[in-house]
């Protein structure tokens, strides 16, 4: 089978927001599948800005700005730069290449990011954040609401002083899943990307118990570890785990449908 048609016939549902969703959606397609679009999240501003206010604010007196996402990275420039210039001796540091992308979209080319894994722990595991180097220093994360701790709480164990940034919240759009349960009932859904952690307990609960029953046996890629955990806490019961990204989830889906 050619390359371009390794998803031939292939309904995959890609649960990214809205707006995030069109990279993976034309991969899909291109390869011959069908792309079933079913956003577990939407992204907003928050409805209070004040942490966003205080840290553009007092960002000259940081020594690094930490970007959780690509989300963290659009909504909290988009705040900041009509505000104010980025202060030149502010570090920038993510992780992730799709935050390393829209880092550069904006002009940021000396951004500190781990070149393997692509979660806090890597981010902990580099120089630049070990306790010799961090100690003192003055760090602000820009996240959504909700975020994991760990990267905080480590950095502030390590010496550093922390403050969050909320610049983005997450919710549930309105979805309405019968679609997807009749057509896993039907045996035509063939596999539900799931690439983060608070999208599975959404689709649970859209799902209710006798959808998890058509759906518990579809195949589930996810990209993280993490992810996979919690898919298959909530008993989906044939879940992947990929390498990240888009090219990473669609290496899987073509190696699972050649076999």
């Amino acid at each position: 089978m050619a390359a371009s048609a390794t998803l031939s016939g292939r309904h995959i549902v890609v649960t990214r927001p809205a707006g995030q969703a069109e990279g993976l959606c034309s991969a899909i397609a291109a390869r011959g599948g069908t792309p079933v679009r079913f956003p577990l999240l939407a992204i907003a501003a928050p409805h209070h800005t004040a942490e966003m206010e205080a840290a553009a604010d007092q960002l000259g007196g940081f020594d690094l700005a930490f970007f959780v996402s690509p989300n963290a990275v659009k909504l909290a420039l988009e705040f900041v730069l009509p505000r104010r210039a980025w202060p030149a001796h502010v570090a920038v540091a993510t992780v992730g290449k799709g935050s390393e992308r829209e880092l550069s979209s904006f002009g940021f080319r000396d951004v500190i990011a781990p070149q393997s894994g692509f979660d806090s722990e890597a981010v902990l595991a580099l120089a630049q954040f070990q306790p010799a180097a961090i100690a003192g220093k003055r760090v602000v994360i820009f996240r959504g609401d909700g975020g994991r701790d760990l990267l905080g709480a480590t950095l502030r164990e390590r010496g550093a002083q922390v403050v969050y940034a909320t610049c983005y919240r997450r919710y549930l759009p309105e979805l309405d899943a019968r679609p997807l349960i009749e057509s896993a009932r039907r045996g035509t859904l063939d596999a539900v990307t799931v690439t983060s952690s608070e999208g599975v307990p959404n689709l649970v609960a859209l799902l209710g118990g006798d959808g998890m029953a058509a759906l518990r046996d579809v195949p589930m890629f996810a990209p993280h570890p993490r992810i996979a955990g919690i898919a298959a806490a909530a008993g989906f019961a044939n879940v992947h785990v990929t390498e990240s990204g888009d090219a990473g989830l669609l290496r899987a889906l073509e190696s699972h449908f050649a076999t």
